[in-house]
């Protein structure tokens, strides 16, 4: 064995051994018990380790002052983002499931003599016909007793107008667009509240967002408790968001947000510090009495409704169960607008009076501390993001040394701490958090996320609310060329330095070899970055979801019964043979509906029917597709799959 391979072996082998204990460890521990604190404090242990050994063995001396000011520099956006992992940690070693609350509590429901009265408020800028008719028939195909659908036209549309008289939701519309949705939503409260008969409640849909029959039913058990303010469901999605569609990894990685709603928000509410996200969402009346309405002082005005409620006594929950399904972003900028107009809104609150550095404004130590985790993500995270492409350079091509440190001693402090943090996060997570797809979300907003978050605590103030287009046709490559260019040239000179540095028979110091290591991860994650900013063409009209629903197809004298393999609103994918060939018409009966379609392609395993286009057909699709016997939930996360298609997508 060469002396390299001795000294990365012997390097290695700590962490080596840490990570063969916790994979054999976890699988033995229920995530959902008490028990959760153990493998995080072992996390934590290892997080404050790195930190101690970061802080005290490898910032570059004096002697040079370039690399002394690049080391500090660099280990204080680390630490930045370190303390985020640390708060997020915290807040992970409790999780709560409020779906038995629900089930408890639907006798109570049920008893009222009179249930209460909620308004369904469908927020609308500039969608598009086809989405706004799905999200209207699906509020209307609520199970719940008494609520009125509203649908609320920031665009001012005569026929958005006649299409809700069409499917009987009351229309309403304003002469400006002042603050935005917060400011559509607060005209709609000023006409409801004047109304003979003020609701009780009100619920938030976007435009996008379908509900289930029983999403207002599941939502209002959890009023039982008169400081309850709001009740946050969270958001599924019915496509795959740009990373899943480019990488084609849909079916067998989950878009971005699961990990925030499965994981993370379940924590948070048993913290007490879940909040509203707009959307799927329910609210008490009482309480946007008490605070005024929506607040508008921040582009997110949902968080900050938390936060104003919080402060006059009433509180958040979060019911995680699949209750609505609306539309991820399509397309890379769209996914990078979303996210940064969060990131804005979010400083913006930071800077206002709601911030957590403004005591004495009603908050609790514990939202104090929430809000911080939030800012150290939203800056500290994304800049260390940055700073990890950067630093390899900057030694690599002129010879700044931001960490001084030697091969051994690097993997031997390092891979401990990255494995333990790693394994657990995956545990905890349900594998919902990996590596490389993980920096990958985050590097791709990265640029817009910091520009964000640098306005916002500079000019807060005056700062325009972008929507999240939706509907936008998918049909054509689009690249994203800003964005590629920015990560070529990240890449060239990585790449570059790699050659200067190794290029030829000189001789190389030990600690260069860290800088080669973590190169070549960069380079991954660039490239992957890089395929990800030439969006491929999507074919599919409708998005398609999972389900085994029994259905009969007819196809002249035969009749035969199928599952189900997938379903849209255009048509279905089902298990079997059938004694037809493709272009044959067929009639349909699923459930009590009968529905015609036309045989669009078959194998010897399955086929495709497409249906007839027709109002009927379209609606009673709807109404089925988001019944709640359906998903677009990925069952089980594969990863050597997600590794396949990465590789196959970068070589494409």
């Amino acid at each position: 064995m060469n002396p390299m391979t001795s000294t990365l072996l012997e390097g290695a082998a700590p962490g080596l051994i840490l990570a063969a204990l916790l994979l054999m460890i976890l699988p033995w521990i229920d995530r959902n018990s008490h028990w959760r604190i153990l493998p995080i404090a072992i996390a934590q242990i290892f997080t404050i380790r790195y930190v101690y050994w970061r802080a005290t063995e490898t910032i570059p001396s004096m002697d040079n002052l370039t690399d002394f000011a690049a080391g500090w520099l660099f280990f204080a956006i680390e630490l930045s983002a370190l303390g985020a992992s640390f708060l997020s940690y915290i807040t992970l070693t409790r999780t709560r499931n409020r779906s038995p609350e629900v089930d408890a509590n639907l006798p109570w429901l049920q008893a009222k003599e009179h249930m209460p009265l909620v308004d369904v408020f469908i927020c609308t800028y500039n969608e598009g016909r086809e989405i706004l008719e799905r999200t209207m028939i699906g509020a209307k195909a609520m199970e719940y007793p008494n609520y009125r659908v509203w649908v609320l036209d920031d665009g001012r549309r005569d026929w958005l107008r006649e299409l809700a008289a069409d499917y009987d939701c009351n229309y309403l519309a304003r002469a400006d667009n002042a603050h935005a949705k917060a400011g559509n939503i607060n005209n709609a409260l000023t006409h409801v509240r004047g109304l003979d008969e003020p609701p009780d409640f009100i619920s938030i849909l976007d435009a996008d967002f379908v509900t289930t029959p029983v999403f207002l039913t599941r939502a209002l058990t959890l009023f039982h408790e008169d400081d309850v303010g709001i009740v946050q469901t969270p958001q599924h999605f019915m496509n795959p968001d740009p990373i899943q569609a480019n990488l084609r990894t849909s079916d067998a990685w989950p878009d971005e947000q699961r990990y925030f709603f499965d994981v993370l928000m379940p924590a948070k509410d048993a913290w007490g510090t879940a909040f509203c996200c707009g959307t799927s969402s329910v609210i008490r009346m009482d309480a946007l009495d008490t605070i005024g309405f929506f607040p508008t002082d921040s582009v997110t005005e949902d968080y900050l409704l938390t936060l104003r409620m919080q402060r006059n006594g009433y509180r958040t929950v979060f019911l995680n169960e699949p209750l609505s399904f609306g539309l991820a972003p399509e397309g890379l900028q769209e996914y990078i607008t979303q996210r940064s107009r969060w990131c804005l809104g979010f400083f913006q609150i930071v800077r206002g009076v709601d911030g957590p550095f403004r005591f004495g404004n009603g908050l609790r130590r514990i939202d104090r501390v929430a809000l911080i985790e939030t800012m150290l993500f939203w800056f500290g995270a994304n800049l260390f993001r940055v700073a990890g492409l950067v630093v390899p350079i900057l030694y690599l091509l002129l010879g700044i040394q931001a960490v001084a440190i030697d091969t051994t001693e690097g993997i031997a402090n390092f891979l401990p701490f990255y494995f333990a943090h790693m394994a657990v996060m995956g545990w905890l997570s349900n594998r919902r958090v990996l590596p490389i797809m993980t920096d990958l979300s985050q590097l791709l907003a990265v640029r817009e996320i910091l520009t964000a978050a640098f306005v916002g605590i500079l000019w807060p103030k005056g700062r325009k609310f972008k929507v999240t287009a939706k509907g936008g046709d998918r049909s054509k490559t689009v690249v994203q060329w800003r964005m590629l260019t920015m990560f070529s040239t990240l890449l060239v000179l990585t790449v570059l330095g790699i050659a200067v540095t190794f290029g030829g028979n000189k001789a190389v110091p030990d600690s260069s070899a860290v800088a080669l290591y973590w190169s070549w991860y960069n380079i991954l994650i660039l490239i992957a970055a890089i395929a990800v900013c030439i969006e491929k063409p999507r074919q599919r009209r409708d998005d398609r979801m999972l389900g085994g629903e029994p259905v009969t197809v007819a196809s002249g004298s035969h009749v035969a019964t199928f599952r189900t393999a997938d379903i849209s609103t255009g048509g279905m994918r089902l298990l079997g043979t059938i004694q037809a060939s493709v272009g044959d018409p067929v009639s349909i009966r699923i459930r009590s509906d009968i529905l015609r379609g036309r045989i669009v392609r078959r194998s010897q395993e399955e086929f495709a029917i497409q249906l007839d286009e027709t109002l009927r057909a379209r609606a009673t699709m709807i109404r089925l597709v988001y019944s709640g016997g359906f998903s677009a939930h990925i069952g089980e996360i594969r990863i050597l799959t997600v590794a396949r298609r990465l590789l196959q997508r970068l070589s494409a």
